[in-house]
């Protein structure tokens, strides 16, 4: 059955159930994505301040067959938050539920409401004496709804694991109106199917995520950051075992980058401070968390001398300080707003077996050659085999020229991370963007079993419309 649209009608008859103001027209900014690829259709914009509140905007969407997109922090990069085509849904955003409900310090949990801010969780997490390990560049706007529904990655999934690693409870509105009281802070629960990590990576595809119960961790004692260069990817992922086999789960995050991300800051970002006069052509970005009594600096200088000695690293620097080592993180965090600013044809957020890392770097170009002309900035998250691999014009050229070649690019990419058992969608999920791109990689059998889940949870089909899976007359 086709879904209604959102409309003044429905929106009236909606706001007798609510308290005043929970209802209004959808403002530009949540029609809009970072990258400029869609302009949603939505008319109305609900924002509950309750569980209960999204429980009767959810019960309502369901009995009219109203299509709901849930709204996080508007980050997303491949179209979940936004829709542009069907019937206008109702955007629910729980930025007015952003409360921290409970810090547990001594069982390592903090209970925070759907709509808080990543940073806001991370501040109240340090000021309990604790670590809240998800962090990634839109930090100071995404929310942790958005995070959890997407499983967000970030820089430290190497050491503490992806979003929903990080879930010990959830609360959630299903697709018929009823709450899940799942908040539950336990280790231990195995009392049949596990729908935390069900509606974790959903996308807001089964339900409304309004509260979570998070795992945070000890506070690294001390930190050390070092930018070594290596002469190519295969080193990079020696001095990764290398790494690990000397220190252990003491390494935090480990992002390799190409000088190409470098000429793009030079670029774009000449402000920004680069400890070179001229980039090397690899080179890894290390950082370490170590605990009371061990010294990281002293640790980053040994792994150094033992990469040099067997040809892995051939130069490099240890931070002498904090603020040296934020300088050396803004420059990797400081990369995508350089790839923005230049624009690409086509960014592939992908993840490989490590293994399979450099032969797919060595075998990407050439066969991105053999479409046409292009500059690559390859670069990511390697202790967890993240790459984002993107395709930008020559230098002076327009992109607009390029366009045209956007879909063949993808595909040269996309099949050659298939061939090499890895995922075309490693942190940033499905959305709307890359619902085709599931169909052509995924396993059948589990396409199956998803589109069964999706049916049995939400046979009327509201719950954020077209995304990871297409719509019925889509499919």
């Amino acid at each position: 059955m086709p879904l209604a649209p959102a409309d003044d009608a429905f929106a009236a008859e909606l706001a007798h159930h609510l308290p005043a103001d929970t209802l209004r027209r959808a403002e530009p900014r949540y029609l809009e994505e970072p990258r400029g690829r869609w302009l949603g259709s939505a008319k109305w914009l609900a924002l509950p301040r309750t569980a209960e509140e999204a429980a009767s905007i959810v019960a309502a969407a369901s009995q009219a067959g109203v299509g709901l997109l849930p709204y996080g922090g508007g980050t997303g990069l491949v179209g979940g938050q936004i829709a542009s085509d069907g019937p206008a849904p109702l955007l629910v955003s729980l930025e007015r539920m952003n409360a921290i409900r409970a810090v547990y310090p001594e069982e390592n949990v903090l209970v925070a409401e759907a709509g808080t801010i990543l940073q806001d969780v991370q501040s109240a997490a340090e000021q309990a004496g604790r670590l809240f390990p998800l962090s990634l560049a839109s930090e100071g706007s995404a929310r942790i709804g958005g995070l959890l529904s997407t499983n967000a990655g970030g820089v430290n999934v190497l050491r503490y694991g992806n979003a929903r690693d990080l879930v010990l409870g959830l609360e959630a509105v299903l697709p018929d109106g009823t709450i899940w009281h799942g908040l539950r802070r336990l280790r231990k629960d195995n009392t049949g199917y596990d729908l935390r990590h069900l509606l974790c990576g959903a996308e807001g595809t089964l339900g409304l995520i309004t509260a979570a119960a998070l795992k945070l961790s000890a506070r690294p004692a001390a930190q050390g950051t070092a930018l070594l260069t290596v002469p190519d990817p295969k080193a990079a992922l020696s001095l990764l075992a290398r790494a690990r086999d000397q220190l252990g789960d003491g390494i935090s995050a480990f992002e390799v980058m190409h000088r190409m991300g470098f000429d793009f800051l030079t670029e774009t970002l000449p402000d920004i401070r680069q400890p070179w006069q001229s980039p090397p052509d690899w080179s890894v970005l290390i950082e370490l968390g170590l605990p009371r009594g061990l010294d990281p600096a002293a640790a980053l200088e040994t792994l150094f001398s033992e990469a040099f000695e067997a040809g892995l690293v051939s130069d490099g620097l240890i931070a002498q300080s904090r603020a040296q080592a934020q300088d050396f993180w803004a420059l990797r965090e400081q990369i995508p707003e350089a790839n923005r600013r230049i624009g690409a044809i086509s960014s592939h957020d992908i993840s490989l077996p490590l293994s399979e890392i450099p032969a797919f770097i060595t075998q990407a170009a050439p066969a991105l050659a053999a479409l046409g002309t292009f500059r690559i900035n390859c670069f990511g998250h390697l202790g967890d085999g993240n790459l984002h691999y993107n395709v930008f014009p020559p230098a002076g050229a327009n992109r607009s020229a390029y366009v045209h070649l956007r879909d063949d690019i993808k595909s040269c990419v996309h099949d050659l991370t298939h061939a090499c058992g890895g995922s075309v969608s490693a942190e940033h999920g499905i959305g709307r963007l890359k619902v085709r791109d599931l169909q052509t990689y995924g396993d059948p059998a589990k396409l199956a079993a998803m589109r069964a889940i999706k049916s049995a949870l939400d046979p009327k089909g509201i719950m954020n419309p077209g995304a990871v899976l297409p719509l019925p007359h889509d499919a």
